[in-house]
């Protein structure tokens, strides 16, 4: 009994918990509705999580990471939760009559897409385990699990439908709305039984839930918007108007093209191997020998059609570029070419100097690839911390073109493309850990998203000046000391079974707060409105950081997004 309920109530479900019951006690009336959406959704994957960890029953169809708990009740409230601290946020915000209502209606569809995604995955979950096989149930142990579950399921359902109807004008409206988020819930569900079958072995059902929900949404806000831009009779009025009649800006434009194309590419590049492979078997047997040459022809040849022809013709039609947006980010770079051009020397001198002397340093050394991992960290604190303050704009469109760059040297380790394919892959077999595999190698993306996320999160209204810095400070700071301290000094650890330890913690959390205390005052001085309270600072970098020290999933992807939930409040 005692070992069940330590299982039941571990450190990571516990951190989690606190995060959500903060993020509810700051809730406006106004948002009571979300609030209990989200609480239904809290209950609902802990009882999951619990049920996955401590019961027998098996999910046969999550061939998930070894060495990792199942991550439910992490992967389903996190994105959700850090949608309804936006909403917080930006109701904050049109109270004080600084944006428009449509943004903030913009936000709750976002907020309800993004809820529909993880709510479906967690059902599709529910039913696989009430479809386990009954050998591994105890006959009636479970009728109290059905029950709460179903009782969650109607309850969403109904908190939602009430929701939406008081943003819609008719019942048609609200019958719409609910049909497009029931669309992202079986999207979701879809798409992560394509991702754990694609990449067996690779991620927790936490991480991969994580995964499912932001690329769902993001890809759903693409092809609303398109749709938008089509005709605005194809659906609602009004939805259009409410969750994708915005402006945008023409980076994030950029931005969401070119990953979404380079996102869909290798199934485009797949189809036309298969035509091309085909050709070859129908012609001579003299004709496969230059077999790989053509093959890297092929991929490079389909990669520029993509991202010079199909990407930008998209962008410009949802977006007035006036030119080609090639051009447009080259007059975008020299509009202030000191600056930026500067910068841009600054980051390829930080990035080979530090290339080259840590890929040797792995290769001879017998230091810790978990500190030559942290490194990169520290790396991460000095090229983004400086272009935050003064270029923001600029950092902006750097992060996208550096992530759809890792985008594209990924596809190529992993289809093996001469003559870069072997190189990548041994290049990046240095600084791999037990989160990696050969089949696909995640530690780089998610450095650079959880570093990038909070500053796309923060632009448009933002009242917390310290939140775009949320995933450099959580990551390049606070990990890296927590990390390097507890491996030297640290004597104590969380759990007989982990490797963190309370020294460690306790000097990420001190190091953040060290580096918050000379941020704010240098943020004042180049004219931000520092409003952030001391209080809740201490409680986001504390609970962050007892997230690191507890939790067995992929801690860059969730830390930074946690800390900046907090950070909004």
């Amino acid at each position: 009994m005692a070992a069940s309920s330590s299982s039941m109530f571990n450190g990571e479900r516990a951190v989690v918990v606190l995060f959500v019951c903060r993020v509810l006690f700051s809730l406006p009336l106004s948002l009571l509705c979300h609030g209990i959406n989200l609480a239904f959704l809290s209950l609902f994957a802990l009882l999951l999580d619990i049920r996955a960890d401590i019961s027998a029953v098996s999910l046969p169809q999550f061939n998930t990471r070894q060495g990792a708990s199942s991550g439910i009740l992490l992967g389903a409230v996190t994105l959700p939760t850090l949608m309804i601290s936006k909403l917080i946020q930006l109701t904050r915000a049109y109270s004080l009559h600084q944006i428009e209502l449509q943004e903030l209606e913009h936000m709750t569809m976002q907020y309800w897409a993004t809820y529909a995604s993880c709510f479906g995955v967690l059902m599709f979950i529910c039913i696989v385990m009430w479809r386990a096989p009954k050998a591994t149930h105890h006959r009636g142990s479970y009728t109290v699990w059905d029950l709460i579950s179903l009782f969650c399921i109607i309850s969403y359902a109904m908190t939602c439908c009430v929701s939406l109807s008081t943003i819609s004008l008719t019942g048609l409206n609200t019958a719409l709305k609910l049909i497009w988020e029931l669309c992202h819930g079986l999207v979701a569900v879809k798409l992560l039984q394509q991702l754990v079958n694609t990449f067996p072995s690779c991620a927790s059902i936490g991480e991969v839930l994580l995964v499912t929900a932001g690329l769902v949404l993001y890809f759903g806000d693409m092809l609303a918007c398109t749709i938008a831009k089509v005709s605005s009779h194809l659906i609602s009025t009004e939805i259009i108007s409410v969750q994708y009649g915005i402006r945008r800006s023409e980076i994030s434009i950029i931005i969401q093209g070119l990953l979404i194309g380079l996102l869909l590419f290798p199934m485009f590049f797949k189809f036309v191997l298969h035509v091309w492979e085909w050709s070859l078997s129908m012609g001579r047997s003299e004709a496969r020998t230059s077999n790989e040459l053509g093959r890297s022809l092929l991929f490079f040849t389909s990669l520029g059609f993509i991202l010079t022809l199909i990407v930008p013709s998209w962008m410009q039609f949802v977006q007035d570029f006036h030119v080609h947006p090639v051009l447009w980010v080259l007059k975008f770079v020299f509009s202030e070419p000191f600056k930026r051009l500067s910068l841009c020397i600054y980051w390829l001198a930080l990035v080979y100097a530090s290339v080259s002397r840590f890929y040797n340093i792995s290769k001879n050394s017998k230091i810790e690839r978990i500190l030559l991992r942290k490194y990169y960290h520290l790396l991460a604190v000095l090229m983004f911390v400086p272009a935050l303050i003064f270029q923001p704009k600029f950092l902006d469109l750097a992060f996208g073109a550096a992530l759809a760059i890792f985008l594209a040297l990924e596809i190529m380790r992993v289809w093996k493309l001469w003559p870069l394919g072997q190189l990548i892959h041994q290049f990046m077999n240095a600084f791999t850990d037990h989160r990696d595999s050969d089949l696909l190698i995640v530690s780089h993306f998610s450095l650079l998203l959880g570093c990038a996320f909070p500053i796309w999160m923060s632009n448009g209204f933002n009242d917390r000046p310290l939140a775009p810095f949320a995933g450099i400070l959580s990551l390049g700071i606070g990990d890296t000391m927590a990390s390097m301290v507890g491996y030297k000094y640290g004597v104590l650890r969380w759990s007989k079974t982990g490797k963190k330890t309370v020294e460690g913690t306790a000097a990420g959390i001190t190091s953040v707060l060290a580096a918050c205390s000379v941020l704010l005052p240098l943020l004042a001085s180049t004219g931000y409105i520092v409003t952030e309270h001391w209080f809740s600072l201490i409680l986001a970098v504390t609970v962050s950081g007892l997230l690191e020290a507890y939790t067995t999933q992929l801690d860059n992807a969730f830390i930074p997004l946690i800390f900046y939930s907090l950070l909004c409040l």
